[in-house]
């Protein structure tokens, strides 16, 4: 027995709220670090090796930048003062040494893991854009037409790359917290020996700088939210204006203007809120340097009172002064790289929360069996999403296994949200649909689709070969697909091709790829299903750019092939409805009229009646 789980339409709101805002109690920093952490042990763990290599070449810089000045100031000083030179030459040249042997192997150690975390970067930007791909193509097609989906897939693009910077980004900051404490913990016990007085001044200063580095963050992470969209509707125009396949229609309508205007308008409202960014994290910026100035003004005061006072030697002055600068920098950096992890972090939580957007649809586990297969429709109704008008309203049919069944209708009557209702893309609002006496919800979604050939009216070829845009594999039968071209009507201009089955079609990533006309797109869209090879085939006007008789011969020639399946047509052209062995009217969202093509043409100012009669007066010779 299937099994599958039914949630309101209140379940599901809240579900998908709870992704648009996150769940409060969920600790986003430890989410997101686990993931970045467990992502890089698992994928490339040499980037930790970068790092360790990265640790040691800084943590010794920095130690010498403290120590070593003060021992070389020191030998100069008993120098000057007149010690032998002969005594202390030795010590003076191996700290000089030590200093530039330090500095070169520290920056060669540096630039070496640099490079190879910059490499893995990009790695990484490449595995996660390729698991939101992944997402978006495999969750429910009802969150495809769900702009607050689309939203937050742009949030997640950006957060999880651009804003964040990734692994990367991330465990940079981290690793920065790493060794600013290392360095810390070096520093503090000099400065509790020589001058204990800086450490309250440090930390002091260092408060109040946090509270405006705070605000200053939040700030970010709120205008990083408003942009979402903004970025979204401004990439959308971009596209279009830059595609080439959109050129037609851009020269043709002189439409350039139109879409650099609203480019323009896009770009004017995210340079505003930039803008707006900068003013009120600015005003934060004066005061964080105002109160830097003061530290170090007072700082340098302290230890220049403690050298003058011979209290510490000219040595330990310059090491107090590194040693406090060292001291104030990385508990700025620890504070500042730590505000910085949550702030990403914050950004590739975007990325988790599209990750884990929930199912909209219900689907159960239940295997479809094989053999004949009966379609019904139950007193359905349907409306889509955050759309108050039904689609549809009580549709009741009933379509025998290896029946062919033609539908039409006006424009917007419903038509196409049959078929997408029957191929389980949207739930019913209202009824069920069952295949063989099951509702289709309890059925494997895998396992369901596999039933059904469709082409739609709107179907997409892509910048593969005219192989896999048919097989979508790329082992194939050839016979097989020559077999469907043949079927198709495509076949002797496939073949003429000039890389037959192994030609591209468009040129984005091939300049010898092809552009096929409109019909020979069609054929190619029809050759796929009848490379399917289901037992349930749905044409939805795949043929509207045929003349009505290459219509004709493709439908009738399609007709024939169909034996032993169920065939579902949608087409405005009615001569092609003759073949077919019931004919379902759609008009005001619902199936007004139902029969063979004489029992509909036999009512009385019959839709279909009224519908065929005007066509085929179209085509009688005057």
């Amino acid at each position: 027995m299937g099994i599958y789980k039914k949630e309101t339409a209140r379940e599901k709101e809240i579900a998908a709220e709870k992704v648009k805002s996150g769940s409060k109690k969920e600790p986003v920093v430890r989410s997101v670090l686990s993931l970045m952490i467990k992502t890089a042990w698992k994928e490339k763990p040499v980037l930790f090796l970068s790092y360790f290599g990265l640790f040691f070449g800084e943590f010794v810089d920095s130690i010498k930048k403290v120590l070593l000045p003060k021992f070389l100031i020191d030998e100069l000083v008993l120098v000057i003062n007149g010690a032998p030179v002969s005594e202390h030459t030795n010590m003076i040249v191996l700290y000089t040494s030590l200093i530039i042997v330090i500095e070169f192997c520290a920056s060669v150690l540096n630039s070496c893991m640099r490079r190879i975390k910059v490499s893995l970067n990009e790695w990484f930007n490449g595995y996660f854009e390729v698991k939101l791909a992944g997402q978006a193509m495999n969750m429910d097609f009802e969150h495809t037409e769900n702009p607050d989906v689309l939203d937050q897939l742009n949030k997640a693009k950006e957060g999880i790359s651009w804003y964040s910077g990734g692994v990367v980004g991330i465990l940079d900051s981290l690793y920065q917290m790493i060794l600013n404490a290392a360095v810390l913990m070096s520093v503090s016990i000099i400065i509790f020996i020589k001058c204990p007085l800086l450490i309250p001044l440090q930390l002091a200063a260092l408060i109040v700088m946090s509270f405006y580095n705070a605000k200053n963050n939040k700030i970010q992470e709120e205008n990083f939210l408003k942009l979402a969209k903004s970025n979204r509707v401004f990439g959308y125009i971009l596209f279009r204006l830059v595609n080439f396949k959109y050129g037609k229609d851009i020269r043709l309508y002189d439409s350039s203007g139109m879409m650099h205007k609203k480019a323009q308008a896009q770009t004017n409202e995210m340079v505003e809120r930039w803008k707006n960014e900068a003013v009120r994290t600015g005003r934060n910026w004066i005061k964080i340097n105002v109160v830097n100035s003061l530290r170090d003004g007072i700082s340098y005061f302290y230890i220049g009172y403690l050298a003058v006072k011979k209290i510490i030697s000219i040595g330990d002055f310059t090491m107090c002064i590194s040693s406090a600068s060292e001291l104030y920098w990385s508990i700025h950096r620890i504070i500042t790289f730590g505000m910085d992890i949550k702030k990403r972090c914050n950004y590739a939580y975007q990325f988790l929360l599209f990750m884990r957007y929930p199912a909209a649809m219900e689907t159960g586990n239940r295997p479809v069996k094989n053999g004949e297969h009966v379609i019904e429709f139950k007193d359905v109704s349907f409306k889509y999403p955050r759309c108050e008008d039904y689609a549809l309203k009580h549709v009741n049919i009933k379509i025998k296994s290896g029946e062919h069944l033609s539908i039409v209708g006006l424009n917007g009557a419903g038509k196409t949200t049959f078929i997408k209702l029957l191929c389980h893309l949207y739930n019913v609002t209202d009824g069920e649909i069952c295949i063989d006496g099951v509702n289709i919800m309890e059925y494997s979604d895998e396992e369901y689709r596999k039933l059904f050939a469709v082409v739609f009216q709107d179907f997409q070829l892509f910048a593969f070969s005219l192989r896999e845009n048919i097989t979508f594999d790329e082992k194939s039968d050839d016979g097989e697909v020559e077999r469907v071209l043949r079927q198709s009507g495509f076949y002797d201009d496939a073949m003429e091709l000039e890389k037959g089955l192994d030609t591209v079609i468009y040129k984005s990533f091939d300049e010898n790829g092809v552009e096929l006309s409109g019909g020979q797109q069609q054929k190619t869209a029809i050759s796929r299903a009848l490379y399917r090879n289901a037992p349930i085939v749905i044409l939805d006007e795949p043929t509207a750019a045929l003349d009505p008789l290459a219509e004709h011969d493709i439908y009738s020639r399609f007709n024939s092939l169909m034996d032993g399946k169920t065939a579902i047509y949608i087409s405005h052209r009615l001569s092609s409805c003759r073949f077919c062995d019931h004919i379902a009217v759609f008009a005001d969202n619902t199936i007004k009229e139902y029969g063979t093509h004489e029992e509909l043409l036999g009512v009385e100012d019959g839709i279909y009646a009224n519908m065929f009669r005007t066509q085929a007066k179209h085509y009688r010779r005057s």
